[in-house]
């Protein structure tokens, strides 16, 4: 990857449509560091401006020296808070959005756009994107880079904090009465920043109701412990079985370090999660109930689930349970699979 040390002067990223204007260019300063350094909004910063609705196919570079222009027209700088590291690699974007098979006519949102190299790669398979962008200089940059189409809107607001399903309801409501046949369900492309990945995950998977297919670019250390952690071993937790829960996960590829600016310290992978619908769900009486009794069962590390779960019944009743299921007596909470889990809670959870 070529570095660069001079001035950059101001150049927008190409926007979607062929027909935008290019900008003049000025010489800003100061110059963003070299590729391996770690250096109150309304609430709809851009709608749907009338465009053109044609999409260019044609490739954006979106690559290191573009990626430090678009951030220099901000005078930005990465923020390590909101935990930003930008895609570098296009062809990545493009393995993304063919993982989740974004197609014409699909909605997608996407969490964090960024400069909107992703963006871009969505728009241009003929999606709809709706993007939600924490940092206003972001969705600033992204609005003015798409603003010539009508399948981009950007959200001004933090993902973990924002009512994401009614945003989406009406989204899809508004598809299905224009008569898109493809927007019964969204899906979520997304590369997004490490330190929400688990609470990202958590808010989206129990979805299924609103988005078919849930693709992030994860840490590779998250996506591995999300999709292939075993029984006993110590990173076998909740979270596998709340995966498993509500969704059917796989591990696609990895993404190498070298493909973000700044780079991280640890490379990245993408999952796919395929989400189910509430009638494919595992069979409990109550989900809030069961995870709870799954976290008590966690809390206590190394202990028995008779002594974990004592404050739900007596260990004498946990036991017998425990047999009526094929378990010894003296199970422990990381040799029990998701069903195993389910069996239990319907014999010990009194509603």
């Amino acid at each position: 990857m070529s570095t660069c040390t001079r001035p950059l002067s101001l150049q927008a990223l190409p926007p979607v449509s062929p027909t935008t204007s290019p900008r003049s260019q000025t010489t800003l300063k100061p110059t963003l560091p070299a590729h391996n350094s770690t250096a109150g909004t309304p609430l709809y910063i851009a709608c749907a401006a009338n465009g053109s609705r044609s999409r260019s196919r044609n490739r954006s570079p979106d690559d290191y020296q573009s990626t430090l222009q678009a951030l220099n027209s901000k005078g930005r700088v990465p923020r390590k808070s909101l935990g930003q590291h930008y895609m570098l690699n296009s062809d990545i974007n493009e393995q993304l959005a063919s993982a989740a098979l974004v197609e014409e006519g699909d909605v997608v949102l996407e969490i964090g756009p960024g400069t909107g190299s992703l963006t871009n790669v969505l728009l241009n398979a003929g999606a709809f994107v709706l993007a939600i962008e924490k940092d206003p200089y972001m969705a600033s940059l992204v609005s003015e880079r798409f603003a010539s189409t009508e399948r981009f809107k950007v959200l001004k607001e933090d993902f973990v904090k924002c009512h994401i399903h009614s945003h989406m309801t009406l989204l899809l409501g508004s598809k299905k009465s224009l008569d898109h046949p493809k927007s019964r369900y969204a899906k979520v492309v997304s590369n997004i920043p490490f330190n929400i990945s688990t609470e990202v995950v958590k808010l989206l998977l129990p979805m299924g109701d609103i988005f078919s297919e849930v693709v992030l670019l994860l840490q590779e250390e998250t996506a591995v412990r999300l999709v292939q952690s075993s029984l006993r071993t110590s990173e076998y937790r909740p979270i596998n079985i709340f995966v498993n829960f509500y969704s059917d996960p796989e591990y696609k590829f990895k993404v190498p370090r070298t493909n973000f600016f700044p780079q991280p310290n640890v490379d990245a992978a993408v999952v796919v999660f395929k989400l189910k619908q509430a009638a494919d769900y595992p069979r409990v009486s109550s989900t809030k109930s069961f995870f709870s009794m799954v976290n008590s069962a966690f809390n206590g590390k190394r202990k028995m689930l008779r002594k974990s779960l004592q404050h739900i019944c007596t260990p004498i009743e946990i036991e017998e349970a425990l047999g009526s299921v094929g378990l010894p007596a003296t199970s422990r909470p990381e040799e029990l699979t998701m069903d195993d889990f389910v069996k239990l809670h319907n014999l010990i959870v009194k509603e």
